[in-house]
């Protein structure tokens, strides 16, 4: 039922993206907002926006998890309208009023959505991803258990600080504020696995393991990587990595490749179609890819 309600959602999202894109004029007028500088042009972006949600809403297997952007959609637009609101009088502040109303009663909708299709996953987030390093196993393990080493390749890491042998801090970005949190080692076998969960209390549930491996043949280590998230980590993780446009088992399995880089050629090769956006200052300091062979 859940996924239903998630799926008309997506089919407003669509007429309303439509109606923005077709006629911007024609919807800020009656808005109340007209007379603002390039509005037509934030109507057409919103309109851009909510084709988005409709492609998520509509196309996803599993629609309701999407509703969350929608409300982050929502969000955005009531602190504009309140804004605006503010700002008017007489009859526009008026049309103000009524969309800003009409953009609450949605939101309401799509929160109810949302919350039921978070509630519906039971359990721990789990997600897991493998790589060959082409280094020494004890090399490769050495580098991961100096845990400040880990936002080298790991771009949501802002910062890992050891408190001591077996307690760090966490620092990542999130989407609206930083966040924060203490882990702790819970098992380590020199050269073979390090494992560490959340402190609890200190907000984010989180427990991981990574394991390492001789590779076939004695060639290389293979690292494989287990990461499991509870409420609300489970959430927040998400959250947080659709927001980004990816899965959390993708963002493992992007951090392993440059992983791989940093051991196998000391830093993380960036070519020109590399992603951009809430990582591009992350990915200033990445030398860009070379041909190969000296080919030009």
């Amino acid at each position: 039922m859940t996924d239903k309600f998630a799926r008309a959602l997506g089919w407003t999202s669509l007429a309303l993206g439509a109606a923005q894109l077709a006629a911007p004029r024609a919807v800020t007028r009656l808005c109340g907002v007209d007379d603002a500088p390039g509005a037509t042009t934030v109507a057409r972006l919103v309109g851009g926006r909510e084709l988005l949600h409709a492609a998520l809403l509509l196309g996803a297997k599993n629609p309701a998890r999407w509703a969350w952007t929608r409300v982050a959609g929502d969000t955005m637009d009531l602190g504009v309208l309140g804004k605006a609101a503010a700002n008017r009088t007489g009859s526009r502040r008026i049309r103000v009023l009524a969309a800003l109303g009409a953009v609450a009663g949605i939101t309401a909708l799509d929160v109810a959505c949302a919350r039921g299709g978070t509630a519906k996953a039971k359990g721990p987030l789990q997600v897991r991803a493998s790589i060959t390093i082409n280094k020494p196993r004890e090399e490769v393990y050495r580098f991961w258990r100096d845990l400040e080493n880990l936002p080298s390749f790991m771009v949501h890491l802002d910062s890992v600080r050891a408190i001591d042998q077996r307690r760090s801090r966490w620092k990542a970005k999130g989407p609206i504020a930083d966040l924060e949190w203490e882990a702790e080692i819970i098992d380590e076998r020199a050269g073979d696995l390090i494992a560490w969960r959340s402190v609890p209390g200190t907000g984010v549930s989180t427990a991981g393991l990574v394991g390492f491996t001789d590779g076939p043949g004695g060639r290389g280590t293979v690292v494989d990587v287990s990461l499991e998230y509870g409420a609300p980590g489970r959430k927040l993780a998400a959250a947080v990595a659709r927001m980004f446009g990816e899965h959390p088992e993708q963002q493992v399995r992007d951090d392993l490749r440059r992983f791989k880089q940093v051991m196998e050629t000391g830093e993380v090769v960036r070519s020109e179609g590399s992603p951009e956006g809430h990582r591009a200052l992350r990915q200033l300091h990445q030398r860009p890819a070379q041909p190969i062979g000296g080919r030009a």
